[in-house]
């Protein structure tokens, strides 16, 4: 017996052996649709050109990764915290399990970039890498039978996965098919369409969610909707939680492929608005350090202590010496003086020292 979607009969506790390949045979690029894509691109570009106009992108891209990192985590009840992520960024020592847990979803997201930026299209083998690098351990379409996704609360079968493996295989093919059609629909409402039928495929036995929300950002990017990876979209998601799946689930048992593209769409759109706000802090926070060091430091200190400040709210003294190529006595006076000026506040974790900006992490806990 298999699941079904027609007249009500699809049921959660059967394989979705049908889980029948994109695009809908309905048009999901409805009036509202469109409108909604107008509003999410509008958003989108202004978002793009704000962080390309940043002296150094680096910064947006350090933050907002790490950002990402930590919500589309928490989704999976990996739960950290930004403080955490930053805190380990640099060296894992002492790390929780959950924190090294949600620093791989930063390297499943670089090495997709770079099969994206290699080979120009999004297939399979993306997938299985970005996945490989979430889980720490080889991965590739599960063959094990019996997976069930269920309430965590009750127990209760919500959603059964196709299965066996020249199934999956077969429909992860029409998949890349999909995802690499770009005359088909808008980039985004191809996002939002291909991100529910990865997620339906379910094609491993863990990492699906992450691997998936990765695969959105990288899609923006191989469409040209996007030029670096920092549309945070999970933070919309842990928002809005409950719609995520109780839509996913209806284009499944009602083949309701609308409401759950023009969520995705709102999410695209409230997400760039809100990053283009980060951005502007940011820069807030990188003027006023540049004034503090020129009051604090001898010779007003120099720009590229400014932006290693900026990559992250804490900072070591080792980063300071390696990426402004001065002497460690150099690095550890520099941030001292800051640190005496009130701009910087030691932390002492174990053998290591740290500096932290309590303002620059303040603006990330707020986002």
């Amino acid at each position: 017996m298999s699941a079904q979607t027609r007249h009500g009969e699809w049921d959660p506790t059967q394989p979705f052996q049908e889980l029948p390949p994109l695009p809908p045979r309905q048009d999901v690029e409805t009036v509202t649709v469109l409108r909604k894509t107008i509003a999410a691109r509008a958003a989108l570009a202004a978002m793009d050109q704000a962080a390309q106009r940043l002296p150094n992108p680096e910064i947006l891209l350090s933050t907002l990764t790490v950002l990402e990192a930590q919500a589309s985590s928490e989704i999976e009840n990996v739960v950290t915290t930004t403080d955490e992520l930053f805190r380990h960024l640099e060296a894992q020592e002492g790390a929780s399990p959950d924190v090294k847990e949600a620093l791989r979803y930063r390297t499943g997201l670089f090495a997709g970039l770079r099969f994206v930026q290699n080979r120009g299209l999004i297939t399979r083998t993306t997938a299985e890498e970005i996945c490989t690098q979430l889980s720490g351990r080889e991965v590739s379409l599960r063959r094990t039978p019996g997976t069930v996704i269920a309430n965590p609360r009750t127990g209760q079968a919500v959603y059964t996965p196709p299965t066996g493996y020249e199934t999956l295989d077969r429909k992860m093919a029409e998949w890349e098919t999909y995802v690499n059609s770009p005359q088909l629909h808008d980039p985004l409402v191809r996002m939002s369409l291909a991100h529910y039928q990865f997620e339906a495929i379910h094609p491993f036995d863990d990492g699906n969610g992450r691997t998936g929300r990765i695969l959105n950002i990288l899609q923006t990017i191989n469409d040209g909707v996007l030029s670096s990876p920092v549309l945070y979209l999970s933070r919309y998601i842990i928002a809005h939680k409950n719609d995520y799946y109780r839509l996913l689930r209806r284009v499944t048992s009602d083949g309701d492929f609308i409401s759950w593209v023009e969520y995705m769409l709102e999410a695209v759109r409230a997400t760039a608005e809100s990053t283009l706000e980060l951005i502007d802090r940011l820069q807030d926070i990188e003027r006023e350090l540049k004034e503090a060091a020129s009051s604090a430091l001898p010779g007003g200190g120099n720009l590229a202590l400014v932006e290693t400040l900026m990559l992250q709210p804490y900072t070591r003294i080792t980063t300071v010496e390696h990426r402004c190529s001065v002497s460690r006595p150099t690095a550890r006076k520099w941030l001292t003086a800051l640190a005496s000026a009130g701009i910087l506040r030691r932390l002492d974790v174990g053998r290591n020292v740290l500096y932290l900006n309590d303002r620059y992490l303040r603006v990330l806990a707020e986002a």
